[in-house]
């Protein structure tokens, strides 16, 4: 028996929804694409919230969803797995980061924190920021200083 062939086509940015209002997709004239879901067999894949290890509802990105084609499994986003640690307290206990806090406090030295700083989600979000600022204070280190990058990528 002769296989056919396979096509994995991924289409960043092709929306697929049932929602018609101001959609694009619905609203284009797209005859091939029309062709080739109503002949081939096709599958939807989502690129956003608990489907790709995003909170659920978070808005998420190509390259969330590219990191979940074809792994068999939810790969959670470092959003998901750093919001997990600081909300059951492993984030507190970190010992890279109170590494660099006594090490700090040994030598007189300030904290230089440098990073994204949104509520995008996806690169960063603000609530992690707060959570070292949080683990600073336990500490009793006061010397932190938060040189933040708002790109606008996500947010």
């Amino acid at each position: 028996m002769r296989q056919k062939p396979v096509v994995l086509m991924v289409l960043d940015g092709y929306g697929l929804s049932d929602n018609h209002n101001a959609n694009a997709v619905y609203m284009a004239n797209t005859p091939v694409m029309d062709k080739l879901m109503a002949e081939c067999p096709f599958q939807k894949g989502y690129a956003s919230g608990l489907a790709v290890g995003l909170p659920d509802g978070q808005m998420g990105n190509s390259e969330v969803g590219h990191m979940n084609i074809g792994s068999g499994r939810i790969i959670y986003q470092d959003l998901t797995l750093i919001t997990k640690y600081i909300e059951d307290g492993d984030f507190f206990k970190n010992e890279e980061l109170l590494r660099a806090i006594n090490n700090c406090k040994e030598h007189g030295s300030d904290l230089h924190l440098w990073g994204l700083l949104s509520d995008g989600g996806v690169h960063s979000h603000n609530t992690h920021l707060y959570a070292i600022l949080e683990l600073c204070k336990r500490e009793g280190f006061k010397d932190v200083y938060i040189h933040p990058f708002f790109d606008g990528r996500d947010t």
